[in-house]
């Protein structure tokens, strides 16, 4: 058995105090496909630092295979040393990497290169980080929340290059379709130590409860039994001193056992301030039309939102779904055709980019907006202590500042300012954002038994599928569709995902062209011939000699007519790569053609 790649035992860490981690492992083998899931909090992003030798341990050790390449993908990379997008996904490359693979993956994930790494996006920086620690194809590849500030497109294409990578691959991720469909192993950190299950995460949350269910009953019986050892220092006869002292030793020992087993951590406890109950029509949009310039947002759209609807808006990036929210809730006007919203509404908003939050501001005073220590839930006043622990904040943090809080702390707090809020319509922009599949849960299920409307705009497949009665899809040039049920059903009916919004990018410090601002989502016509189409045209001819090479070898074995009948397994091993060869040769004999034609026809 070959040894790990990678290797964590009894990893050791404390912030502030605290134990983060106490005795926790990891180990990575060539191939292997781990998810990595905890409560946020729970050190996850802390663990993989360590793996990835950013940060030390206070404890434990860690061994790498010497030569094995790790790429990290951060969270919240940081491009800035790097003039352009191409030079950053460059500078990870080693001296044997293959220099076009910079290039390609930057264009496949809808890049040019010659972006300045000064002015991007958030969702641009995160494909650039991506291409960086792809490119390469190290040996062991972590991945820290790889999905977000991605698009449908982009998660799905993500997905199918992990699939082809060789690389072994660690993963935390709140997407739960990106962990099922990726994953092999589970690694569970809770409570600063790590249980591992050799299987995907699809069976995960099974397993998760049989140990917390046996756990539970273990701590019972230590509870009985400490119980039975005070009875009897309380009432039982001596014996001999010396059998007595070690009985008294031992009561003690469980005694410290039962007060440092630190419980599971909880349950968030979410409820919506639920406002009147709203008309039954809560908007009707009759050929509503927005443009920005020359480009269509949104093209004769009728749509009519009822009290009870879940409605998922999904598309690219680009594609206008906030504009379209906007336009859905009356806070911005068409250009064209009728919005009329229902009566008795009462709208709570979670938008993509959150609202601002001092950062020096306390926590108890972000939740009460500055009016004292109660907060109105459905008519009653709650003390905000016992509000911040429904959303696992702990009382000792009532005066943290917002600005120490990790993402997924933030991404509870403004769930919490949002649901405080009396309503009976949500509007819910990516309200996914850094919550643990444990929060995503419970705000699946607060959503299904919310008695009004929800407008729900998310990347997220899983979420979508359990949360949405429609799905109202971008078909590109302002066209939108609806469809019936969630992202699956959608897919299902349509025939198709979410396709990636192609934009004609304008060459570095040309302005935009009309044509370019317009964002056509149908493919602009071809001026050129891209990276990827020189690369596959310089080497297709030496992949079909290797092919006919290995075609004449397998016919000189097929040609034996004793084959079959001395080694039947050999014979049908070499008829089957035969097959595959002569598929590969077809395959690339066509595009190579292709490419042919096509640079002929730029030469003229």
């Amino acid at each position: 058995m070959a040894p790990p790649l990678l290797q964590l035992q009894d990893i050791a860490l404390t912030f502030g105090g605290t134990p983060l981690l106490t005795a926790a492992a990891l180990s990575v083998e060539a191939g292997d496909r781990l998810a990595l899931v905890g409560r946020n909090g729970s050190g996850k992003s802390t663990l993989l630092k360590i793996a990835a030798g950013l940060i030390e341990a206070d404890g434990g050790s860690r061994f790498a295979q010497p030569g094995a390449t790790i790429r990290y993908l951060l969270q919240e990379p940081d491009l800035s040393a790097f003039p352009t997008t191409l030079a950053y996904v460059e500078s990870g490359l080693g001296p044997s990497d293959d220099p076009y693979r910079a290039r390609m993956l930057l264009q496949d994930l809808g890049l040019t290169g010659e972006e300045g790494t000064t002015s991007l996006s958030g969702g641009e920086a995160k494909r650039a980080a991506l291409a960086h620690a792809i490119a390469p194809e190290p040996d062991i590849l972590i991945l820290d929340e790889p999905t977000n500030h991605l698009d449908l497109p982009a998660i799905e294409w993500l997905e199918a290059t992990l699939k082809r990578l060789s690389s072994a691959i660690v993963m935390i991720s709140h997407d739960r379709r990106f962990l099922e469909t990726l994953s092999r192993a589970t690694i569970w950190l809770d409570r600063g130590t790590t249980r591992r299950l050799d299987k995907g995460f699809a069976h995960f949350e099974a397993w998760r409860d049989e140990v917390l269910e046996q756990e539970e009953k273990d701590q019972h019986k230590l509870d009985r039994q400490i119980a039975r050892e005070e009875h009897w220092l309380r009432y039982g006869v001596s014996a001999r001193r010396k059998r007595n002292v070690r009985r008294l030793a031992n009561l003690q020992g469980l005694r410290k056992d039962f007060r440092e087993h630190r419980k599971a951590v909880g349950t968030v406890s979410m409820t919506v301030s639920e406002a009147e109950v709203s008309g039954k029509r809560v908007v009707e949009a009759r050929h509503v039309s927005k443009r920005y310039g020359d480009r269509p947002i949104v093209e004769d759209l009728t749509i009519r939102v009822l009290r009870g609807d879940r409605l998922g808006i999904v598309g690219p990036n680009g594609a206008g779904k906030t504009t379209l929210v906007q336009l859905l809730t009356g806070t911005l006007s068409p250009d064209g055709g009728t919005i009329d919203l229902g009566t008795n509404l009462a709208m709570a908003t979670l938008d993509q980019k959150r609202e601002a939050l001092d950062p020096a501001m306390p926590l108890t005073e972000a939740l009460t907006r500055g009016r004292g220590d109660y907060v109105t839930i459905n008519g009653e006043n709650r003390h905000v202590i016992g509000y911040m622990k429904d959303f696992l904040f702990s009382p000792e943090q009532k005066g943290t500042p917002v600005g120490v809080l990790s993402g997924g702390e933030r991404g509870r707090l403004l769930l919490a300012r949002a649901l405080a809020s009396p309503a009976n319509v949500l509007v819910l922009d990516e309200p996914t954002n850094d919550l643990d599949l444990e929060t995503l849960d419970l705000l699946q299920e607060m959503l299904t038994d919310f008695p009004g409307t929800v407008i729900l705009v998310s990347h997220d497949r899983d979420f979508l599928d359990r949360v949405c009665t429609s799905v109202l899809v971008s078909e590109g040039n302002g066209r939108w569709v609806e469809y019936a049920g969630g992202y699956t059903d959608m897919v299902n009916q349509r025939g198709a995902g979410v396709e990636a919004r192609t934009v004609a990018k304008p060459a570095r410090g040309e302005a935009p062209s009309a044509a370019a601002k317009a964002a056509p989502q149908a493919e602009p016509a071809r001026r050129k011939m891209s990276f990827k189409d020189k690369h596959d045209l310089d080497t297709l001819p030496a992949r079909m000699e290797a092919l006919q090479r290995d075609i004449a070898k397998l016919q000189t074995i097929l040609a034996d007519t004793g084959l079959f009948q001395r080694d039947r397994a050999a014979f049908d091993r070499a008829s089957a790569a035969m097959a595959k060869a002569q598929g590969e040769l077809t395959a690339a004999e066509d595009r190579w053609l292709e490419l042919e034609l096509l640079k002929e026809s730029l030469e003229a």
